[in-house]
């Protein structure tokens, strides 16, 4: 992302950080099954290779939610005093960045859920935004107070 000529950040916007701990809790949950197996293994196994296998599923463990966490983290939308811009990481290697200056916003949507959303932990969404093209779209979704965010684009394009 490479700013313009007298442009400036006004802010940055991450996931929310409660559906990732969702997802965290559901992958440490899905793994469960796998120690409960080995365990009953466990007998018939000598120790050293229990142990190897133990090592190598936390290793793996631990790489898949380490590989997770950045791609979840690494994902922004970033709000400039003459665009929008959105950055997702699609994988390790694979960045796609989309861009909308404010004159060619045409629609901004968001997603809630509900009366929960009042509550801080709670209030993540979807954040959807479309230009005039029609081929230009941002969806920013699990985005912390979408609503939030619709109101400071709006703000910022009329002063």
């Amino acid at each position: 992302m490479d700013l313009r000529e007298g442009e400036q950040i006004l802010k940055v916007y991450h996931r929310h950080p409660t559906p990732f701990a969702f997802d965290m809790i559901k992958a440490i949950i899905a793994i469960i099954p796998l120690f409960v197996v080995l365990m009953f293994f466990r007998d018939v196994l000598s120790t050293g290779v229990f142990s190897l296998i133990v090592f190598i599923l936390f290793v793996g463990f631990g790489i898949i939610i380490l590989y997770v966490s950045l791609i979840y983290w690494l994902d922004r939308l970033v709000v400039t005093n003459m665009r929008v811009i959105f950055i997702n990481w699609r994988s390790w290697y694979n960045r796609h960045e989309s861009e909308a200056l404010f004159g060619d916003i045409q629609d901004i949507q968001t997603n809630e859920k509900g009366f929960i959303a009042n509550l801080w932990i709670f209030d993540y969404g979807d954040f959807h935004l479309e230009t005039a093209s029609s081929h230009m779209t941002i969806l920013f979704d699990r985005a912390p107070d979408p609503e939030g965010i619709r109101r400071f684009i709006y703000h910022l394009r009329n002063p």
